[in-house]
């Protein structure tokens, strides 16, 4: 349980740390889906909406664009989802590996780097 909770408390600091640039590409992911949205005439509700379906690449297809400008619109926000998934992956690994270095015994890393 204390690995748990101490894996946690370093994913939010990491994530904190983290925030501007997440929040950067947050608010470049709505900006381009609102564009969609006015483009392809969508709520803006549906236009955010849209926007972070692609950028997670789930893309459900029950909203779609239909023009040219608002298909390169989606592959820049496809790809900008990719680097926001990326980035709490990133911290998520990192935090993972802090974690175990605090937690593991030194012994059992000698073991495993002499089998290396």
């Amino acid at each position: 349980m204390e690995f748990s909770i101490t894996f946690f408390q370093l994913f939010f600091i990491g994530v904190y740390l983290g925030l501007p640039l997440l929040a950067v590409l947050c608010f470049v992911i709505i900006g381009l889906g609102l564009v969609v949205g006015r483009l392809e005439s969508w709520s803006r509700f549906d236009s955010i909406y849209w926007a972070f379906i692609t950028a997670l690449t789930v893309g459900y297809g029950d909203i779609r664009p239909l023009k040219k400008p608002s298909k390169v619109l989606a592959v820049i926000i496809a790809w900008t989802g990719i680097l926001l998934t990326g980035l709490l992956v990133a911290i998520a690994v990192k935090t993972a590996s802090i974690t175990l270095e605090i937690f593991i015994d030194p012994n059992v890393i000698e073991q495993l780097e002499k089998r290396v």
